[in-house]
């Protein structure tokens, strides 16, 4: 079962290094790593060639956003399992595919997710939230509950079946995917009570205030896209899920 591992990057020189070793150390054998660069100018491709790593495709061209990188990214790979790392994001150890590969074989699944810990951009180690996905349930979605992207593995075979990133979202298209996959398309899925990933704060979501707002309004505008009803109060209802990663 090969692994196609997607990194999209952008003057991602400060954390690409932690990124490409927790991808290059995995105790699993048969991973690609994929690289889509946004047309980096401070280095970020010369780290990447100059450590060891399991990058089989790499580009370097202008692009439309992150979303669109992990679409060409889905294209150039040839995994029959698909995740996505962010640049400034890294594996919690070293049999993470390792284990996500076990529970594909074992349960036979189309989606398996975990967990996610986010960490300290200039500490790392500084764990300040847990992000601890859960069992989905029909409806979940509509309740403020989502998966941690960063720990949604999925198959090739459903990208090809039904669609990739949605590029008319610029701030939740991984929501939107995983809300057209779970809850419209019910692709069977399993939940893996595990923390796969450490994601550093600050990225572009989160950055601003301006933003979280957008970000409401795209997941909102998701529902609607998908035919699916959601209350109008939405936006509150995601507040407490995230409010319960804190305790």
């Amino acid at each position: 079962m090969k692994v196609s591992i997607i990194t999209a990057t952008y003057n991602s020189a400060p954390t690409i290094i932690s990124c490409i070793n927790s991808v290059n150390n995995q105790t699993y054998n048969n991973i690609e790593h994929i690289i889509i660069d946004g047309g980096s100018v401070d280095g970020t491709l010369s780290i990447i060639n100059s450590i060891p790593n399991r990058v089989n495709f790499i580009v370097s061209e202008p692009d439309y956003g992150i979303y669109d990188a992990m679409n060409k990214g889905i294209i150039n790979s040839s995994g029959e399992i698909i995740g996505i790392l962010n640049s400034d994001d890294f594996y919690t150890h070293i049999n993470v595919i390792t284990e996500i590969c076990s529970v594909f074989q074992e349960i036979s699944v189309e989606c398996v997710y975990g967990d996610v810990n986010y960490v300290k951009y200039q500490n790392p180690d500084l764990i300040l939230r847990r992000w601890k996905s859960g069992i989905f349930k029909n409806g979940s979605f509509q309740k403020g509950w989502h998966p941690a992207h960063p720990a949604f593995f999925v198959k090739r075979t459903i990208y090809e079946k039904y669609g990739m990133f949605n590029l008319k979202y610029k701030l939740a298209a991984d929501f939107e995917l995983m809300l057209r996959l779970l809850e419209k398309e019910k692709i069977s899925n399993t939940y893996y009570d595990q923390v796969l990933v450490n994601m550093r704060t600050g990225g572009a979501t989160n950055s601003s205030l301006k933003n979280i707002i957008k970000q409401n309004i795209e997941c909102y505008q998701a529902f609607k896209d998908n035919e699916i009803h959601v209350s109008s109060f939405y936006p509150l209802l995601r507040l407490v899920p995230k409010l319960k990663q804190y305790l």
